[in-house]
């Protein structure tokens, strides 16, 4: 077997240098690597990939996760990258983070997931550019919007190469503009690690909070159109349309660039699948797959390939890992001892889901008789939330939000929501949420319903635990009145109070009054 050793600075593979046996082929695309017209080049990175020994995956379920920004390390994938001479494009795409997402929580630095802050995340229906959460399976490539071209084959009648200008050409191509919630099939996942670990995930499974969703409006062109004027449609035996990304993906000791694939039936839905270029009126991030990506409404993140640079038509779903062996929904019977790809089925459309944003989790809230709370509930699938209904009490009792307190309806969106719910109990209490959408589907109850070894779509009704402190009633309107005279807080809930609770007379008059022993 040929072994790898080092020249210079550069490390070489049977005597050729890394850089050239995996260029940047295209100019004005750097990060980008070909790998699956080159299966030759494949089988060499495999090669190689194997005479390395990696960083293990670090465990994060059954320990605390880091109180760090970033959160978790990539080590891992940053070795895959620097075995095969591509450290540049590690380095490059945190300089992008850090220009182009510099507040977010870096839940994972490379391959990137960026999960939004609470307060950024409901400030409006649309997220800003730059708090819109981010899932990347690779590094970032960066592509020159005049050296773009993007291919289009397969089943189709016409082959075609496409350029920017040409898709921004109104004369050539009619152009949408459609708001779109793209969801993570990973939000919520910390509520079933909590509760029952799951698969790790050699990428890693990131252990997402509510912050992994986000809407935009995005412009484009619909590919139902591109195909029908570009190509002339597609062959009778297409059935699936697969997206390629410029970006460099691993799996098992594999290199591939990420592909993925919808049906061909929901691209003829029209303006359901969008080739974007803008995004909240301005050009796509680098971050988000400048100069051009899919958007594919309703459906999870990962068929929204960004960095677009080829379309395949198929007759069966692309058989990228991506695909065919990731984002895969098992029943609750299979996890390590017995878990295949075929054994799960490929997650789509997203079901109805919500989130309370506000209050926190364990929050302290001082209340005269109400408490708000504030959160967010979407339907993929081109359904839509028509009720969004929030409970005090764990489930039993429910108030509906009213209409006027939630964002507008978009047939791909979500709808933000507030609502003020009546509490006179104190101590601690659990409040969850849930949301029926214009089908009628609602949430499971419980996380346990949701659960499944790869940790994906924990669409249970999201609970948060408060402590209720009411100061409609008396006794407490008082207490807080005499810490604050004092010039203390009641926060934190578990530091003691520094003065008895009460006067020695008035515990003796209270006891008389009702001894603890029966009189005879």
């Amino acid at each position: 077997m040929p072994a790898a050793t080092t020249l210079s600075t550069e490390e070489t593979w049977d005597g050729v240098p890394l850089s050239q046996l995996f260029p940047e082929d295209k100019l004005g695309w750097r990060g980008y690597v070909e790998w699956e017209d080159k299966p030759e080049r494949k089988r060499v990175a495999s090669e190689i990939l194997k005479t390395k020994h990696f960083t293990p995956i670090p465990e994060f379920q059954f320990v605390p996760l880091p109180q760090t920004n970033p959160v978790l390390v990539g080590y891992r994938w940053k070795e895959y990258h620097e075995a095969l001479g591509l450290k540049s494009i590690v380095d490059s795409s945190w300089a992008t983070v850090l220009k182009e997402k510099p507040g977010m929580i870096h839940l994972l630095d490379f391959p990137y997931n960026g999960e939004t802050p609470r307060t950024e995340l409901i400030s409006g229906k649309v997220t800003d550019n730059k708090w819109h959460f981010v899932r990347n399976h690779g590094g970032i490539p960066e592509i020159e919007e005049d050296a773009f071209e993007l291919e289009i084959g397969g089943l189709v009648n016409k082959p075609v190469k496409l350029t920017m200008k040409d898709f921004k050409d109104p004369s050539k191509f009619p152009q949408a503009e459609v708001t779109v919630t793209l969801q993570c099939s990973g939000t919520r996942r910390i509520e079933q690690i909590q509760e029952y670990p799951g698969d790790g995930d050699e990428l890693i499974n990131a252990p997402w909070g509510e912050g992994a969703i986000g809407t935009a409006v995005y412009r484009g062109v619909p590919l139902k159109k591109v195909l029908k004027i570009a190509c002339g449609g597609v062959l009778p035996e297409c059935k699936h349309l697969e997206f390629i990304g410029a970006d460099t993906y691993f799996k098992k000791g594999n290199v591939f660039n990420y592909a993925v694939s919808v049906p061909w039936r929901k691209v003829r839905q029209n303006e359901e699948v969008l080739l974007a270029w803008e995004m909240n009126g301005k050009p796509l991030p680098k971050i988000h797959g400048y100069p051009l990506r899919v958007v594919v409404t309703g459906y999870i993140g990962a068929r929204s390939t960004k960095w677009l640079y080829k379309i395949n038509a198929l007759a069966e779903p692309s058989m990228g890992p991506v695909q065919s062996q990731e984002y895969l929904y098992y029943t609750q019977q299979i996890g390590k001892q017995n878990a295949k790809y075929s054994k799960g089925f490929s997650i789509q459309n997203m079901p109805v889901s919500s989130a309370i944003i506000f209050p926190l989790d364990k929050q302290v809230v001082v209340h005269n008789g109400q408490i708000e709370l504030k959160g967010w509930s979407y339907s993929g699938g081109g359904n839509w939330v028509e009720r969004v209904e929030v409970s005090p009490d764990g489930g039993h009792v429910w108030y509906c939000v009213d209409q006027g307190d939630m964002t507008e309806k978009h047939y791909h969106a979500w709808r933000l929501w507030t609502i003020k719910v009546p509490v006179d109990a104190e101590g601690w209490l659990e409040f969850c949420v849930r949301s029926w959408d214009s089908s009628n589907n609602t949430e499971p109850t419980f996380v346990r319903s949701a659960w499944n070894w790869d940790l994906h779509v924990t669409s249970s009704c999201h609970r948060i635990k408060i402590y209720s402190v009411n100061t409609s009633r008396p006794a407490t309107a008082q207490r807080l009145a005499d810490i604050q005279a004092r010039g203390q807080s009641f926060n934190p809930l578990t530091r003691p109070l520094e003065w008895g609770l009460e006067s020695e007379e008035d515990y003796l008059r209270a006891m008389r009054k009702h001894p603890r022993e029966p009189l005879d």
